[in-house]
């Protein structure tokens, strides 16, 4: 049976790997545009289940790394230095802010936790406001560029995807291997249980720190691309409103799946996008989008990937009631024997 499962995960894989490389040579250019917009949102919210659906912390506050990584990037390059410099740049910001926010989830956890990310998202949302002399204020920062790799320019829509689309590669890959590694075990015992894991020796200080830094690296990555992908950033999506839109991508995907963000985004990016485009749907598509993920969560809170595991369920129950049922009517035909 898991031999069956990893042959369909890898096959699909594979599937949605070739469809990723040849959409874009059928699609206009807002397609390319938009994909390239789900890609970058995979990947700040790789970061955030990380953070939250393996290391089980609270966080409202994904939106402003994603904002710092974003700025850091247009600062740099406004001041002349490269796109090459301020990604990496953006990702070590990211790491330090990150573990400076990781100190109150040492004090304080769930509803508080979320409420401590909150405040740090909408103090740095005001720092990108009202400090216009290094963000630009309301009025953003404009003509951010897109770099080039190796002398070939990345200016186009299909070249930045191609060039997206293997960051994500790359991302996935790094957080894969982490989540199979010791590290990964230590941030799932710190979820499940933390006194359980500090009685096995598992330092819940570092990795409680650790799961905030690598996850705000992953939205400082993401950041980056989006500045680069927009050309143009202002305040305005790095609101609270947008960590909690990051924060229902996780549970709509399913917290704690490795997938997760990659459905999660497409709903929250792609789908509402196309419902716009609907005839008879566009004039309602955000309370009909609203209400579509009310339900979902009172019939699926573990998100969408958690429907296999609920249909096991369901048939494993099945199985064994079926099981205690022939049990008794042997027990019974037994006693009539006797």
């Amino acid at each position: 049976m898991k031999l069956l499962q990893h042959k369909l995960g890898l096959a699909f894989t594979l599937v949605a790997a070739a469809l990723l490389l040849v959409a874009p040579q059928y699609l206009k250019n807002y397609g390319v545009y938009l994909l390239s917009y789900w890609l970058v949102f995979v990947i700040a919210i790789m970061g955030l289940n990380l953070t939250t659906g393996y290391a089980g912390q609270k966080s409202l506050g994904h939106a402003a790394f994603f904002g710092i990584g974003a700025y850091t990037v247009a600062i740099l390059m406004k001041a002349g230095f490269s796109f090459w410099l301020g990604l990496p740049a953006a990702a070590l910001i990211c790491f330090a802010v990150g573990l400076v926010l990781g100190f109150p989830a040492l004090r304080v956890q769930a509803i508080y936790l979320a409420f401590a990310t909150l405040g740090f998202n909408t103090a740095i949302w005001l720092v990108m406001r009202n400090e216009e002399w290094l963000t630009g204020g309301t009025f953003g920062i404009n003509n951010i560029a897109r770099p080039s790799l190796l002398g070939y320019s990345l200016d186009g829509n299909r070249p930045y995807y191609y060039f997206v689309l293997a960051v994500t590669l790359v991302m996935a890959g790094l957080l894969w291997g982490l989540l199979r590694s010791p590290w990964g075990k230590a941030f799932k015992a710190l979820r499940d249980n933390p006194i359980r894991a500090e009685s096995l020796g598992i330092d819940i200080r570092n990795y409680t720190l650790l799961s905030f830094a690598i996850g705000a690296v992953y939205a400082g990555v993401a950041g980056a691309l989006f500045a680069s992908l927009v050309q143009f950033i202002e305040p305005a999506p790095f609101t609270v409103g947008a960590s909690i839109m990051m924060y229902l991508m996780v549970v709509v995907g399913g917290a704690g799946y490795f997938l997760g963000p990659v459905l999660g985004a497409a709903v929250g990016v792609v789908l509402p996008e196309w419902m716009r485009d609907v005839p008879g749907v566009a004039a309602w598509y955000l309370p009909i989008f609203g209400s579509a993920v009310v339900l979902m969560m009172v019939w699926l809170p573990d998100g969408l990937l958690s429907i296999p595991d609920r249909l096991k369920e369901r048939r494993m129950a099945r199985e064994a009631s079926a099981l205690r049922a022939a049990k008794a009517v042997m027990a019974a035909k037994m006693r009539a024997e006797s």
